[in-house]
């Protein structure tokens, strides 16, 4: 039986501001820090080995992995960082303050973009200034798969193939797996692993530096899980 563990990124440094984040890279706050340093210290006293881990290539995803592994005194295993793991991207959202959006387009009409499942925020040009276009994390993506915008159905279009391909053969190995990543690439593999509707994942919730801990027989079937 192989255990997989996500855990959501700390708070950071923009979700203290209250700041719409996406891929714009910033820190983890000092309480973010704290909270993956705590659940590096859940990690060690649940007794959690772990074989292999993988994160996004976003600082605060990097970091909380860093900070878990190095709690629970794992930090020398195997890691692998794929933007396919980033959060969802927020497009023009990017950098807002999430109240003033709500009062220029409404209470409910950001609710739908923060929380559906397929309804697509303002997109980014592609020659706006904060593109990721612009950064060199992606210089080798075709620029034809660098979004401009994304809603939680599209984030999980580019999470599966990471599923299919790294973390989905490492557990049916028999291979204990930890994911630290983001809110929106975490609650699309969580729809996916437990089958969750669309209608019911806009309740779905990743708590900041909460490891979630499944057990999954030889078939990847959920045996159980637990927050730690």
């Amino acid at each position: 039986m192989s255990k997989l563990v996500f855990i959501r990124h700390g708070q950071s440094e923009w979700n203290l501001k209250n700041l719409f984040t996406g891929w714009v890279d910033v820190n983890l706050s000092e309480q973010g820090e704290q909270e993956a340093k705590e659940a590096g210290r859940k990690l060690k006293e649940a007794g959690i080995e772990f074989d292999q881990a993988y994160t996004s290539v976003l600082t605060r995803a990097i970091k909380t992995l860093h900070f878990a592994l190095e709690e629970s005194g794992q930090l020398w295993i195997p890691e692998e960082k794929s933007w396919r793991l980033n959060e969802r991207h927020y497009g023009a959202l990017q950098g807002k303050n999430k109240k003033a959006a709500a009062e220029k387009y409404g209470d409910e009409q950001v609710h739908i973009w923060r929380r559906s499942y397929d309804v697509l925020p303002p997109l980014l040009d592609a020659n706006d200034e904060g593109s990721a276009a612009n950064d060199r994390r992606y210089a080798n993506l075709d620029p034809r798969i660098v979004p401009g915008g994304e809603n939680l159905k599209v984030t999980l279009e580019r999470v599966i193939p990471f599923w299919e391909d790294k973390i989905a053969p490492d557990l049916l190995a028999g291979k204990n797996v930890i994911v630290a990543a983001h809110g929106n690439s975490l609650r699309a593999l969580t729809k996916y692993i437990e089958q969750i509707s669309d209608e019911d994942i806009m309740n779905v919730e990743m708590a900041t530096g909460q490891p979630v801990v499944y057990d999954l027989d030889d078939k990847l079937n959920i045996v159980k899980k637990e927050k730690l």
